[in-house]
């Protein structure tokens, strides 16, 4: 850890009020893989921990919050309440761009490109809090910053790729067939071209760093364009 990161990670455990005696896993949370020195030195296995711990709490607050709800109804709000784009809300909250360690190949923490980036990073925190002290404080941190989300919830987008499905449903009795049609980037920064086909529609693309986030790309495109959604819903 540098001295510069190691000022980072001291002033980002302060912002949060959570005193860790391990420092360096927080700093391997704040260090994305641009800026490894070795093939783990990076903060990609903290965020598949962290996702799971971020489920498992909202889904125990939806349960809580919304008793009538239905199992359907739950799930939207929950594939709201942990998509990229309101974990990146959250790390916006904070201010994560600051502190996070990157590669000279990775110059700016903000806008749509490096969204998933301070989405992870804020998915590899709660795992660094989770495992540093338990379910309890991973709790606390993520009831805090994701409580404006929760009082927004219902006005966030419900995820593309469910909308997409019930609408090609509904309107031609089809299934939309994503289809990977390249992969490019080196393997810190991968580029995913995906394809979405609705019969009855031109089909619609969508490029992100992940599979799964350009297929979400491609079904919002192809909503927008036929009119299911507008580009402010």
């Amino acid at each position: 850890m540098t001295e510069r990161h190691g000022a980072d990670v001291d002033a980002f455990a302060k912002l949060i009020g959570f005193d860790f005696a391990d420092r360096k896993r927080l700093a391997l949370a704040l260090t994305h893989a641009s800026a490894r020195s070795g093939k783990d030195d990076n903060y990609e296995r903290l965020e598949f921990l962290g996702d799971r711990v971020l489920g498992l709490v909202i889904a125990e607050n939806l349960f809580r919050l919304f008793p009538g709800a239905s199992e359907g109804e739950l799930s939207v709000r929950l594939n709201q309440l942990v998509s990229a784009e309101a974990c990146a809300r959250v790390a916006d909250d904070l201010g994560l761009h600051r502190f996070i360690k990157t590669g000279q190949d990775v110059k700016k923490l903000t806008g749509k490109r490096v969204l998933s980036i301070r989405a992870d990073v804020v998915e590899s925190v709660i795992a660094a809090i989770y495992l540093e002290g338990g379910l309890k404080p991973a709790r606390e941190f993520i009831e805090t910053w994701w409580k404006p989300l929760f009082a927004d919830g219902v006005t966030l987008r419900r995820d593309a790729k469910t909308e997409l499905q019930e609408w090609a449903h509904a309107r031609f009795g089809q299934t939309p067939v994503y289809k990977v049609e390249d992969r490019s980037g080196p393997d810190h920064e991968p580029r995913f071209t995906v394809t979405v086909t609705v019969s009855g529609v031109a089909p619609e693309t969508g490029i992100d760093r992940s599979k799964r986030a350009a297929e979400q790309v491609a079904a919002t495109r192809l909503l927008e364009r036929e009119g299911v959604w507008t580009a402010e819903s």
